[in-house]
């Protein structure tokens, strides 16, 4: 492409696009739930099917691609390298794509799956291989094959044709340069600027209740807002720094810490936990996994009742989609010099095994206790994984790593998304200025926190995943326009 004439045209009208958002979030909390319940609930009835049929497409298209003739095609010059370890790389595209879903989710949701089956009886042996095999089918290979779309061909324009790291680059070949820096280009630029400032936004707001609410179980502290602003002031500081600092310093670092402090929980878990529930949990349940794959993939109610599915499945489908524009960003960023079938399996196949793993672990540590303690354990979600490791050994301890490691995921996908949000805004710039850094750092920030004490994160995280069902639709399109520029290549 040509180079590229200064333009804040995206920079500004996102701005105004998200405080407009917040301020109606936090002037008329109730109002602005509403509308939004009332949007998603109308695109889950209406809606579910695309969503179920899209995220297979993905699956589909990233494997196909990944092992086809295409797969020695290098995110780059031929002769390029890849800039990190696979270790933090690996590292960095797991903290900025679950992270801290797997802290908040590893034992809440196995465990209301496990009391609140669907066809079944709760609490028994069916429902606790029923809790596993959904558990892994909500972390699994869709939501990261959502993921390494936009990454995988974001990644293939950035660095081996040139184009700047934005989303609307990747339909060079379907709309050429007039429509990606016109009305239709800006317009997608905007919507995954809002899709990533909201997502991330609420995700720091959930995250922050959740560290409140582990230390407040653990050592008496009061839950307040006071309290919660000063954590949300404390990660804020550290994230924009770590951000600022850029790729290679900040971000790896913490990305390798995270890891680090994941391994250890989850290695202190499985010494003190029922072993081998564990190893059949995750034997029993990958073999569900994948002999029940292409059913539950496509499972919607043709005449029943969907509203399982719809607060489940389809509410999932549709927050990683809401979460595809940042995580795919920012892989694709971390990425130049990869092969496509390196990019693929590093993407999809490792962080899915890895979540296996996780909830495996600790799925099998909430449902070793029976039915008791997980009924006392999702009265709560934000305080599940402590109820639980209250019952067992050295739980105390892992506790403790849990709020270190609740922080460092927070920070790396903070920071990750306000290095993302300055490329976004700054016409895909791979080194944004740390202007735009810092002021996208604090914009997430008060959004978290206006939206706390508005009593309206969980009415901005449905808004932000209504607003993003456009990209389900821009994601199809994007795997049309990777085939296009690739066939011209071999």
């Amino acid at each position: 492409m040509k180079e590229v004439k200064k333009d804040n045209t995206v920079y500004i009208i996102s701005l105004i696009v998200v405080f407009a958002i917040v301020g109606w979030g936090f002037a008329a909390p109730a109002n602005f739930g509403s509308a939004a319940n009332a949007l998603f609930n109308s695109l889950v009835d209406n809606f579910s099917w695309l969503y179920l049929i899209s995220m297979f497409v993905f699956v589909a298209f990233c494997v196909a691609i990944g092992f086809s003739k295409y797969g020695k095609i290098k995110l780059g010059p031929d002769d390029s390298v890849p800039e990190f370890s696979t270790v933090s790389w690996f590292g960095m595209l797991f903290g900025s794509g679950m992270g801290i879903g797997l802290v908040f989710w590893g034992v809440a949701e196995p465990l209301n799956h496990f009391l609140n089956p669907v066809g079944i009886e709760g609490a028994t042996t069916e429902a606790a291989n029923f809790a596993i095999k959904q558990s892994f089918f909500h972390w699994g290979i869709h939501p990261w094959a959502n993921y390494a779309v936009i990454g995988l061909a974001l990644a293939y324009f950035q660095f081996r044709k040139n184009a700047p790291g934005l989303i609307s680059s990747i339909f060079l070949p379907l709309i050429g340069e007039k429509g990606v820096r016109g009305p239709v280009g800006k317009a997608i630029d905007i919507l995954a600027i809002f899709a990533t400032v909201a997502g991330v936004a609420t995700s720091l707001g959930i995250g922050t209740l959740q560290i409140n609410s582990g230390l407040s179980y653990m050592f008496g502290l009061p839950t307040t807002t006071m309290v919660q602003l000063s954590i949300i002031a404390v990660i804020t500081i550290i994230y924009i720094w770590t951000a600022v600092s850029g790729i290679d310093k900040g971000i790896k670092l913490l990305s390798d810490l995270n890891l680090i402090l994941a391994f250890a929980i989850l290695a202190l878990s499985i010494i003190v936990g029922p072993k081998l529930a564990m190893i059949n949990s995750l034997t029993n349940g990958i073999g569900m996994y994948l002999d029940k794959f292409v059913y539950d993939s496509f499972h919607i109610e043709a005449f029943g009742d969907n509203s399982w599915i719809g607060g489940w499945t389809i509410f999932y489908w549709a927050w990683w989609i809401a979460w595809a524009p940042f995580v795919g960003t920012f892989i694709a960023r971390i990425s130049k010099g990869r092969t496509i079938k390196e990019f693929v399996i590093g993407v999809i196949l490792a962080p899915t095994l890895a979540s296996f793993i996780w909830f495996a672990v600790f799925g099998s540590l909430g449902i070793n206790l029976g039915a008791e303690v997980a009924a006392e354990a999702t009265k709560l979600t934000e305080t599940a994984f402590f109820v639980v490791m209250s019952k067992y050994p050295l739980g105390f301890i892992i506790s403790i790593i849990a709020v270190f490691l609740l922080g460092t995921f927070f920070i790396t996908s903070a920071n990750s998304a306000t290095f993302v949000l300055g490329m976004m805004s700054q016409q895909g710039d791979l080194n944004p200025s740390n202007s735009k850094k810092v002021l996208w750092g604090l914009v997430q920030a008060l959004l978290a926190f206006a939206l706390l004490l508005g009593g309206g994160l969980k009415a901005l995280q449905t808004a932000s995943i209504a607003a993003a069902f456009p990209f389900a639709i821009v994601m199809i399109f994007a795997c049309v326009a990777l085939v296009k520029a690739l066939k011209q290549e071999l």
